[in-house]
């Protein structure tokens, strides 16, 4: 199970998640890692798109933790459900509405964390901080990074 942190502009429109540009880099940086997307289950932590208008555009805007805690529900429910084996958080918001408050991406990325959400349960960064990269050159040290991370979270849950 994967877990963002809400829908894009473009998941919003569809009603998918990680349908976007941050989709495109999740899909090839699950085939990268040999994992099957169809046999991922993907949500966000917070349910609905938050934005601001930006001419014709909807810019991204971040959750508050009100607003966090109100969909907190629901994804308890899709853990009830899904019953999964691994759980990686993408991003700072998905892991610390899973995980609290005290999460660091930066300092606990990759790494197994002991929780009782699921047997293997790891935290990276989202996809969409890779687009943001200001060269080619850390795009793809950040991508290779982020497959890692994925290849980690399957070996270390025996998939």
């Amino acid at each position: 199970m994967l877990v963002g942190e809400q829908p894009g502009n473009d998941e919003d429109l569809q009603g998918s998640p990680f349908v976007g540009p941050a989709g495109r880099v999740l899909d090839q940086a699950l085939q990268a890692a040999g994992i099957v997307r169809e046999d991922v289950y993907v949500t966000n932590a917070v349910k609905h798109f938050k934005w601001e208008p930006a001419g014709k555009r909807r810019l991204h805007k971040k959750p508050t933790s009100r607003e966090i805690w109100a969909c907190r529900p629901w994804l308890e429910a899709e853990l009830r459900t899904v019953k999964p084996k691994a759980l990686l958080c993408l991003g700072a918001t998905a892991a610390q509405s899973l995980l609290g408050p005290g999460v660091r991406v930066t300092e606990q990325r990759g790494k197994p964390i002991e929780s009782p959400l699921a047997e293997v349960v790891m935290v990276t960064v989202h996809p969409s901080s890779l687009l943001r990269l200001p060269s080619d050159a850390d795009r793809d040290k950040e991508r290779e990074r982020f497959v890692d991370d994925l290849r980690a979270l399957a070996r270390l849950a025996g998939l």
